[in-house]
């Protein structure tokens, strides 16, 4: 008889409370002293980072759409980020350091000379309890966590990108095949075409998963370099020498994010990402029309993940800590390891979206 933990043994629950779920945003450069925007970093509790913004931006007296932050971070967690506002000449970075906002600490103002915008940030360091695991369990979830050490995990987009309900991708079909109208609020429309999107790429993910290609490149791929993010395609005289690149985890198989300038692959992989597309879409050509929302890009299939370790805390759970860039969802990296509960999910108010990336259609943590 098989002494292996059931999977309803290897259930952990998360965010019992938002200190179990700490997110610390990784900045892409450091404020300069010097320029027209202020930028607030803040460490917040129990808050959406759209509330502290606004909080932020009424204390200062600026107008709270002339802000800018690199990304959402989830109201269920303690979270530390940084957000710009417009600041005048002559004006005091005191006076951010001086505002008192409810479970929200400032850390720090300096002023820049640019606004932050979307994706400005390395990317997030993550600490996060994993708890209720049973003794059998522990090892297990150890065990897979050495394997996401060493290989990486699917770099999926997790069920917070398709909305509460999950429904936001077929929204956006019926939006583009023209049976829906679109959103009055453009943010909206940007969220039901990344969902689309978001659903394009993990079904791709799901075939390179299941033909075994996902953490290895293909003939006629285009592969992304880990450290600077440039993107070159795979010909048939430079495979092995890219996969060997790939063993070490220089460089990864990318997926599309569809969208009409998109760069597309050659061979196979171009095959897959074209079924793919018609399976969500009946004419592929309808996305010429929605550029504006998304153009197109190409995104890892592997999320590599950096520094990951774990220690005990009490007999019944584990604490992780890891890094990902921006983009990558903490959940992805976690679900490979043990099933996931979240106790936040119970709290939600029924306007919240879902949770955590990167990240970007709601209030996460993620990315």
């Amino acid at each position: 008889m098989s002494n292996s933990p059931s999977p309803e043994q290897l259930s952990a629950v998360l965010r019992k409370t938002p200190e179990d779920f700490v997110v610390d945003e990784l900045p892409a450069y450091e404020a300069s002293g010097e320029g027209d925007h202020l930028f607030v970093t803040f460490k917040k509790r129990g808050r959406t980072t759209l509330d502290v913004v606004r909080a932020l931006a009424d204390g200062l007296g600026v107008d709270p759409r002339e802000a800018g932050f690199a990304g959402m971070k989830d109201r269920h967690a303690v979270t530390t980020q940084t957000a710009s506002f417009p600041f005048a000449a002559g004006r005091s970075p005191n006076e951010a350091l001086g505002l008192a906002l409810p479970d929200v600490a400032i850390l720090d103002a300096r002023r820049h000379r640019n606004k932050l915008r979307t994706g400005h940030l390395r990317g997030n360091r993550f600490t996060i309890a994993l708890r209720d695991l049973t003794l059998d369990a522990v090892p297990v979830v150890e065990a897979r966590l050495d394997e996401i050490r060493r290989v990486g995990v699917p770099n999926a987009f997790g069920p917070q990108r398709f909305g509460r309900d999950g429904s936001n991708p077929e929204r956006a079909i019926a939006w583009l095949q023209g049976k829906a109208r679109p959103p009055r609020d453009k943010r909206e429309r940007r969220m039901l075409f990344s969902a689309l999107q978001s659903r394009a790429f993990n079904q791709v993910l799901a075939r390179r998963e299941a033909e075994g290609s996902w953490a290895s490149l293909l003939e006629g791929d285009l592969a992304q370099k880990h450290d600077s993010g440039g993107v070159f395609l795979v010909g048939a005289a430079d495979l092995d020498d890219a996969r060997r690149r790939c063993e070490e985890g220089l460089v990864s198989a990318t997926g599309p994010m569809f969208g009409s300038k998109m760069r597309w692959p050659e061979g196979h992989p171009a095959d897959l990402e074209r079924e793919a597309l018609a399976e969500l879409i009946d004419d592929p050509s309808r996305l010429d029309a929605f550029s504006s929302y998304g153009e197109g890009a190409r995104r890892a299939l592997r999320l590599w993940v950096q520094d990951l370790e774990f220690r005990h805390d009490g007999a019944d759970a584990l604490v992780v800590s890891f890094v990902l860039t921006k983009g990558g969802y903490a959940t992805t990296v976690l679900s490979r390891a043990c099933i996931l509960v979240d106790a936040s999910l119970a709290r939600r108010e029924p306007h919240e979206d879902g949770e955590p990336k990167g990240d970007e259609s709601s209030d996460v943590a993620e990315g």
